[in-house]
């Protein structure tokens, strides 16, 4: 089996077939983990491109393995059946790859705060020094088109090549 290709027909009946499907599923979660380990390590170190590199990857391997999950679980009788320790290994795999997909997601939620902050900061910083102050505190002189403070607003833009 190979990641997006058609599962759904598949129907565990001996030994062989559950094991191929424990080790694809195994296999991709695999794929999975090191993938993702890799992007919040890019992530981590700030290299935001190469960290979201491979999501065309990673979107179609999540896609296998969400397939192989429904298949093990259509035919759960059948793998208890015929390959009770692979599903103990499988098992006790989706924990470690749970605890990573975790940490991957806090990492993620994480730098996006830290740019949500970043971008915030920015554009307070922007405004303020636009704003004139007259005895420490904020004035806004008066407008000879009749518009207020909304009125002078800048846009703030952002450098992608950064």
């Amino acid at each position: 089996m190979h990641p997006g290709s058609e599962t759904k027909a598949l129907r565990i009946v001996d030994k062989a077939g559950a094991d191929a499907l424990i080790a694809h599923i195994m296999e991709t979660m695999q794929s999975l983990e090191v993938i993702l380990t890799e992007e919040g390590g890019h992530v981590r170190a700030g290299r935001l491109r190469q960290g979201l590199s491979d999501t065309e990857r990673k979107t179609a391997l999540g896609a296998s393995y969400m397939q192989g999950l429904e298949m093990a679980k259509a035919n759960a009788i059948a793998l208890a059946r015929f390959a009770p320790d692979s599903i103990e290994g499988l098992k006790s795999a989706h924990m470690r790859f749970a605890r990573v997909v975790e940490t991957n997601q806090i990492v993620l939620a994480t730098a996006r705060t830290v740019s949500e902050s970043l971008v915030k900061s920015l554009a307070e910083d922007m405004s303020r020094s636009r704003t004139a102050t007259v005895y420490g505190r904020p004035s806004q002189p008066p407008s000879p088109y009749g518009r207020g403070a909304a009125g002078r607003s800048q846009p703030l833009i952002l450098s992608r090549s950064l």
